[in-house]
C-alpha cells in the first residue's frame, strides 16, 4: 500500500493506494456513528464487506440522481437516524457517490467528518481526490457545491475488475489529462500499455491510479481553491462539461472530446504543433474513446456561459503548450465561439 498526503489550507487529506475495503474500518473513529452512501450496484456487490454502520443509504445510480433532490432525501434519512456533528459519513462508491457523500458531509449540521472507498476508475484519479464536492443544479455540472476534504480516501485496484469496460475507459480521460497538463512520461506510458487497460491489467491500472494521484495532489496542495494553477485540471472540462450537458454523454467520454477541442485550440494559437496533437487523437482513439464533436458547437455555448470558471465575458480555458505542460487563459466568451465554429 501506498500513502499520499494532502496537506492543505482547508484540511489534510490522505489517499491509500492498494489498501482494502475490509480494512476500511481500521480508518473509522471509535465510538462514533457511521452513515455509509452508497449506490444500489455497489451494496449489491460488495455490501458484504461493508463495515458496520449505524445507518446506510442507498442512492439510485445516474448523472441525474446526482441532485438536490437526493441530498434533500440523504439528510431525511440522517435526521431521522439522529446523526449528529459527531458522526462519520463514509461514502462508497464512484465518482457520483463520492460527490454526493462529500457534499451532504460538508454541509449537514455545517459539517461533519467523512471519508471515502473510491470504487471507479474515474473516480480514484480523480472525483474522490481532491476536495471538490457538489451535485448537478438546472441540468448543469456541479454548479452548487463545496471545497471540503475527506478524512482519507481508499483506492484499491482490485475493486476495478468489477468495472463495465465502458466505465474503465470513460476514467482513462481523466488519466490521459493528467499525463497531458503535467506529466509526459505518464502520457508516453499509456501509449506503450493501451493494449493492457481492456485486459484490466492490475500493475497498469495501479501505475496510472498512483501517478495521477501524485500529479492531482500536488496541484491541491499548492492551490486548493482553484484559483491559480488548479485550474489546468479542467483541461477539456469546459467543453466536456457542455457536451454532457446537451448529450447525456458519460463523463470520461465528453472529455475526452473537450481534450481533442482544447488541443486543437492551442495549435490554432500556436502553442503546440498540429503533430502534438494529431498524437493526443491518436493516443484517445487507440483506448477507445471518442474524438469528435457529436453536436453543433453552437448548441454548446450555453452550457460553457454558465460554467464556473467564466469570468464576465471570458472564461478561463485550459489550454497545452506542449505535452506535459499546461496553462489556463481567458479566452472571451465570442472568440471561444468563432474557435469552435472553425474547428467543427
Amino acid at each position: 500500500m501506498k500513502s499520499i498526503s494532502i496537506n492543505s489550507a482547508i484540511g489534510n487529506s490522505k489517499i491509500l493506494i492498494g489498501e482494502n475495503l475490509v480494512n476500511v474500518s481500521e480508518y473509522l473513529p471509535e465510538n462514533k456513528k457511521v452513515v455509509i452512501i452508497t449506490d444500489e450496484k455497489i451494496n449489491a456487490v460488495y455490501g458484504h464487506q461493508f463495515p458496520k454502520a449505524d445507518l446506510i443509504i442507498t442512492i439510485p445510480q445516474g448523472e441525474s440522481n446526482k441532485s438536490l433532490k437526493t441530498l434533500e432525501y440523504i439528510f431525511d434519512k440522517m435526521a431521522d437516524a439522529e446523526i449528529d456533528r459527531s458522526s462519520f459519513v463514509l461514502g462508497i462508491g464512484g465518482g457520483i457517490v463520492c460527490d454526493v457523500a462529500g457534499f451532504a458531509a460538508a454541509i449537514y449540521m455545517r459539517g461533519i467528518k467523512f471519508g471515502f472507498v473510491s470504487t471507479t476508475l474515474l473516480s480514484q484519479v480523480d472525483a474522490s481526490v481532491g476536495g471538490k464536492n457538489g451535485v448537478n443544479f438546472g441540468g448543469y455540472k456541479n454548479l452548487v457545491g463545496t471545497f471540503c476534504l475527506p478524512e482519507f480516501v481508499i483506492c484499491d485496484p482490485e475493486m476495478l475488475k468489477t468495472l463495465p469496460q465502458n466505465e474503465l475507459i470513460s476514467g482513462m480521460a481523466e488519466v490521459v489529462k493528467h499525463g497531458l497538463i503535467a506529466d509526459a512520461n505518464l502520457f508516453e506510458f499509456i501509449e506503450q500499455n493501451t493494449d493492457k487497460i481492456r485486459k484490466y491489467d492490475l500493475n497498469v491500472l495501479t501505475r496510472f491510479v498512483h501517478d495521477s494521484v501524485i500529479i492531482k495532489s500536488n496541484i491541491v496542495n499548492e492551490d486548493v481553491k482553484e484559483k491559480g494553477v488548479r485550474r489546468i485540471l479542467n483541461f477539456g472540462h469546459t467543453i466536456g462539461h457542455a457536451i454532457e450537458k446537451n448529450t447525456g454523454m458519460q463523463h470520461g467520454m465528453a472529455v475526452s472530446i473537450g481534450m481533442v477541442m482544447a488541443a486543437k485550440i492551442s495549435v490554432a494559437r500556436e502553442l503546440i504543433s498540429k503533430s502534438d496533437a494529431d498524437r493526443i487523437i491518436s493516443l484517445l482513439e487507440k483506448i477507445g474513446l471518442p474524438v469528435t464533436l457529436p453536436v453543433d458547437p453552437t448548441i454548446l455555448l450555453d452550457a460553457i456561459k454558465r460554467d464556473k470558471k467564466r469570468d464576465r465575458d471570458e472564461i478561463h480555458f485550459v489550454l497545452l503548450s506542449k505535452i506535459g505542460k499546461a496553462l489556463s487563459e481567458k479566452i472571451s466568451i465570442n472568440d471561444l465561439k468563432l474557435l469552435l465554429n472553425d474547428l467543427r
